[in-house]
C-alpha cells in the first residue's frame, strides 16, 4: 500500500493507516524536534504533539504536498510555540544530539578500518563542536539549518514548512552558515575549511 493511500484510508478515519503513517515518520520528526530543542523529553512531547495535530487536521490535508513536509511545518510550529513559552536559552547537551539520521547510525556501527583513532576523535570533535554552535544561533537560524543540512529538505520545503518565501530560506541559511562558521572558528580553533558546512 502507497503512502497515498494511507493517507487516504487515514483520512476517512482508518487508525490503522494513520498508525503506520507514525511509523514511517516518528523517527524523523522526533530527529526534527530533538535538535531543535536540545531535549530529548521536549522532544519527545513535540513529536507526540505533532502527531496529535496530524490526525486532527488529516481531513484538511491535500495531497498537492509531500506528507513529509506538512509533517515537519506541524513540528516546527509545535516546537517554535514551545519555545517562545518557554522564553529560554537552552544549552544543548551534545550527548543527546546525533547528526546522523538513523540510517545513516546503522552503517557507522559498521566498523570502518579506514578511519585512523586520530581521524575518528577528530571528525567526534568537529562534531561536537558542531552541536555547541548550533545551540549558539538563534532559533531561526538553527531552524533552517537543521531543515536543509540535517534533515536534507530543499530551499521550497523549508519554504513552504516556515511559511516564508524560497529567497528568504536562501538568505537565512547564507546567514546562518556564516554565524556558525564564526561560532567554530572563535571556539575551536578549526580551519576555515573544517568549519565550512
Amino acid at each position: 500500500m502507497t503512502e497515498a493511500d494511507l493517507i487516504a484510508k487515514a483520512q476517512q478515519g482508518d487508525e490503522d493507516a494513520f498508525a503506520q503513517l507514525l511509523d514511517a515518520h516518528q523517527g524523523k520528526v522526533y530527529g526534527l524536534t530533538l535538535r531543535l530543542t536540545g531535549s530529548p523529553e521536549d522532544a519527545m512531547e513535540l513529536t507526540q504533539e505533532t502527531f496529535f495535530n496530524a490526525w486532527r487536521g488529516l481531513p484538511s490535508f491535500h495531497q498537492d504536498s509531500k506528507f513529509s513536509t506538512w509533517l515537519y511545518r506541524l513540528a516546527t510550529n509545535a516546537t517554535i510555540d514551545f519555545l517562545r513559552k518557554e522564553k529560554r536559552r537552552r544549552s544543548v547537551a551534545v550527548s543527546s544530539l546525533s547528526v546522523e539520521d538513523e540510517e545513516e547510525q546503522r552503517v557507522l556501527d559498521i566498523p570502518d578500518h579506514r578511519f585512523t583513532p586520530q581521524s575518528e576523535a577528530e571528525r567526534r570533535e568537529l562534531q561536537e563542536a558542531v552541536h555547541r554552535g548550533l545551540s549558539k544561533l538563534s532559533d531561526e537560524h538553527r531552524e533552517v539549518l537543521v531543515l536543509r543540512e540535517l534533515n536534507g529538505l530543499s530551499y521550497g520545503e523549508i519554504a513552504e514548512v516556515l511559511s516564508i518565501e524560497e529567497g528568504t530560506v536562501k538568505s537565512r541559511i547564507s546567514r546562518a552558515r556564516l554565524a556558525l562558521r564564526k561560532i567554530l572558528l572563535e571556539d575551536g580553533n578549526f580551519s576555515y575549511s573544517a568549519a565550512s558546512i
